[in-house]
Parts: C-alpha cells; sequence; structure tokens
C-alpha cells in the first residue's frame, strides 16, 4: 500500500513509499516528479535496495519538499510553511516506527541552498528522540556528504553513518 502525501498544488512532495513493519527510511535532497507507481530512478534504487536488504517497506523523504527536477532549481530562500508541514509528516513516521533505519542520501547537493543545512538539523532534531539508526552506502563524497543512491553499485552494504560528526562539519 503506498504512502504519500503532498500539497494541494502538488509543488511539494512530503513522503512517498510502501508501507512495511520495518520500512528503510531513506533521506534525499528534494523531491523530482515521482509519484506511487511511476517513481523516477532514485526511488527505484531506494525501493530495490530496500528489498534487497529484508525491508517490507521503504519511505522517502527529503531535506527539503519543493519538487525540483534539477535542484538548482530550488527556492532560493526556505518557505517556512512546507518546511514546518516537511517536519510534521516525518514526526509522524518516526513517532509511529521509533527505531528506524535512515539511510542518508543526499549527496553534494545538500549544498545547493545555504538553507538546506539548517532543515537537516532541524530533522535530526525532531527525529533524535525516536533512536534512528543512520546509514550510508559507498564512500562518503565531498565535504564528508553521503552519497546519493543513483551513483553507486548495488552490492554496496549499508554501513553505519556518524550523525553527530557529520553535523560537526556544517561550522
Amino acid at each position: 500500500m503506498w504512502i504519500y502525501k503532498n500539497n494541494e498544488n502538488n509543488s511539494a512532495r512530503f513522503i512517498l513509499g510502501e508501507r512495511g513493519k520495518r520500512p528503510l527510511v531513506c533521506f534525499g535532497v528534494n523531491p523530482s516528479t515521482a509519484e506511487p507507481d511511476k517513481l523516477d530512478n532514485t526511488l527505484r534504487s531506494v525501493r530495490n535496495n530496500s528489498l534487497r536488504r529484508n525491508y517490507d517497506g521503504w519511505i522517502m523523504f527529503n531535506l527539503y519538499p519543493q519538487r525540483a527536477t534539477n535542484p538548482r532549481k530550488l527556492h532560493l530562500e526556505l518557505d517556512n510553511e512546507i518546511h514546518r508541514k516537511n517536519l510534521a509528516h516525518i514526526k509522524d513516521i518516526f513517532y509511529s516506527n521509533p527505531r528506524l533505519t535512515v539511510w542518508a542520501a543526499w549527496g553534494g547537493l545538500i549544498e545547493k541552498r545555504p538553507f538546506l543545512k539548517e532543515c537537516f538539523k532541524d530533522i535530526v532534531k525532531i527525529i533524535k528522540p525516536y533512536k534512528a539508526q543512520w546509514v550510508c552506502r559507498g564512500n562518503l563524497v565531498a565535504k564528508k556528504h553521503p552519497h546519493h543512491p543513483l551513483y553507486l553499485g548495488n552490492d554496496l552494504p549499508f554501513r553505519p553513518f556518524d550523525i553527530e560528526g557529520y553535523l560537526k562539519t556544517f561550522s
């Protein structure tokens, strides 16, 4: 069964995934055009990696929910309304499913807008009480960012991602 939350005019997507008792959660930078039954290459990779690793569902979130096929087209300034809604949807999922595995997968795209790091800090803050296990795949890219799912071989395992150490690189 699909999980799908977007805003009225479809300019923001908050959640896309498939329900499960043990879903894999993935965070990217921003959503593109993917919808239920119309996954893009990134979401096909997320779905396939979740199945390959014996998760029974997957959930895709983004640091910022604005839909943009090119991250360079993201808002120049943070839209606080969609950011707050994004945080609320994220918190709802973690409240219902504590101790989820979270795949950090935004690559260097987090550098596209200064506010993306602030969005990430807010996300970490709201899910910290739920004891999520942060993971990544492959080597870290420039500035210690976790790899984007599209640019990795399928055989690479998940490995722990030091979220606290990563946050320290922001200063």
